[in-house]
C-alpha cells in the first residue's frame, strides 16, 4: 500500500476563508472590535490577567561602559513569574532616550542581544542578532528581556539538547492545559516589561517606544504590538506570513500555534489592532520557513487595513535581498529611521 498524505485534509481546510477575514465592505469599527475580543480570548490573555501582580523592579547589577550603562534587573510579570531584563542606556549626554524593546528568537537566550557568548553555537547569532547593542548605536535605550521558554527561562523538564534550539515545547504545551498560550504569556511579559520602565523614567522617553525581534522574536513583536498600544512602531522580522505558508507548511516550534486561530483570522487581519500605529514588516527573500509569497499575501491585507485607517504611509514592507531566515540590521534600522519620519 502506498503512503497516504495525512496533511491533505488540513491543507484543504486552510484554504477556507476565516470567519473574521477582512472585508472592505463591512462595518470596520465593529469588525475590529470582534478581532480584538477574539485575539484576547484565543491567546489566553484574559486568563493570564487573573494572575496579575504589582510590578516591583529589583536591580541586580549596574555595568558602565564607554557607550552605555547596563542595568540587569528582574520583576514579576504575574504571581510566581520572574522576568529577567537588561536595560542599556546610552552615555551620550542626552537626558531622555527613545526605547527599543528587543526580543530574541530561538537562540540560546537574551545574552545574544547584549553581545555576550555563553555557548559555542552562539557565534552565528552574534553575527546578526545583537539587537540591544545595535539599538544603542542607533540612539535608543535598549530593553532586552528573556522570553518564556528560552535561555535561562527554559524549563529543566526539557532536555538540554533541545532546549538550546527549541526549548519551549514543554512550556507551550503546559500553558495550553491551563487555557493559556505561550505566545500570550510572552505578550503579557512584554507589556509588563514596558510597565517596569517607569522605574527608569528619568532617562527614557516612554512616549517613543519601538519593538524589534526576528523569527520567534518577530512573532512576539507583532502580537505584542496588537496588545499594547504604547508600542509606537512594531518591527517584526522574518515572522509575518500566512499560516498556510509558514507554520502549516512545515515543522515549527510549538509556541507558534494558537488553538482555533486560523478558524477566525490570519496574521494580516491582526494588523487592525496595530493600525494606525507604525508597522515595519521585514522578510527574507529566500526565507525557507516563512515563505515570501505568504508574507506578500498577508501584507496585501495589512495595506488595505491601513488604508481604512487613513494611515497608508504608516506601514512598510521590506525584503532582505537574497537573504534566508536572517536579520539584516543595516536595512532594518535604515527603514526604521525612514518610517519614523512619516
Amino acid at each position: 500500500m502506498k503512503n497516504i498524505n495525512i496533511d491533505t485534509l488540513h491543507e484543504n481546510l486552510l484554504k477556507n476563508k476565516p470567519i473574521l477575514s477582512f472585508d472592505e465592505n463591512q462595518d470596520y469599527s465593529a469588525w475590529k472590535e470582534k478581532i480584538r475580543e477574539k485575539y484576547v480570548e484565543l491567546l489566553g490573555l484574559d486568563e493570564i490577567a487573573k494572575n496579575a501582580c504589582e510590578i516591583k523592579v529589583e536591580v541586580q547589577e549596574v555595568v558602565k561602559t564607554d557607550e552605555y550603562t547596563r542595568y540587569q534587573y528582574v520583576f514579576e510579570s504575574e504571581k510566581g513569574c520572574v522576568v529577567p531584563c537588561y536595560l542599556l542606556i546610552p552615555n551620550d549626554g542626552k537626558k531622555k532616550h527613545p526605547v527599543c524593546v528587543c526580543v530574541q528568537g530561538h537562540t540560546t537566550g537574551f545574552h545574544i542581544s547584549i553581545g555576550e557568548k555563553k555557548y559555542e553555537e552562539d557565534d552565528a547569532s552574534l553575527k546578526t542578532s545583537t539587537f540591544a547593542l545595535d539599538a544603542v548605536k542607533n540612539g535608543y535605550a535598549a530593553l532586552a528581556l528573556e522570553q518564556r521558554g528560552m535561555g535561562i527561562r527554559t524549563t529543566p523538564r526539557q532536555d538540554r539538547g533541545r532546549a538550546l534550539t527549541c526549548g519551549c515545547y514543554h512550556t507551550a504545551m503546559t500553558a495550553l492545559l491551563l487555557g493559556r498560550t505561550l505566545i500570550g504569556e510572552r505578550v503579557w511579559d512584554v507589556s509588563k516589561a514596558i510597565d517596569s520602565l517607569s522605574y527608569f523614567a528619568d532617562n527614557l522617553d516612554l512616549e517613543d517606544i519601538v519593538m524589534l525581534g526576528t523569527s520567534g522574536g518577530g512573532t512576539a513583536t507583532y502580537y505584542s504590538a496588537c496588545f499594547d498600544q504604547r508600542i509606537k512602531v512594531a518591527v517584526p522580522t522574518c515572522a509575518v506570513c500566512s499560516f498556510e505558508q509558514s507554520i502549516a507548511e512545515l515543522w515549527h516550534c510549538s509556541c507558534n500555534y494558537v488553538p482555533y486561530i486560523a478558524k477566525y483570522f490570519d496574521m494580516g487581519e491582526l494588523a487592525c489592532l496595530i493600525a494606525p500605529r507604525k508597522l515595519l514588516v521585514c522578510v527574507g527573500e529566500k526565507d525557507p520557513i516563512f515563505l515570501l509569497d505568504g508574507s506578500k499575501d498577508v501584507y496585501s491585507v495589512i495595506e488595505k487595513i491601513y488604508k481604512k485607517e487613513n494611515a497608508e504611509n504608516n506601514c512598510r514592507f521590506v525584503i532582505y535581498p537574497n537573504r534566508e531566515h536572517y536579520f539584516d540590521k543595516k536595512i532594518t534600522f535604515n527603514a526604521l529611521k525612514e518610517i519614523k519620519k512619516v
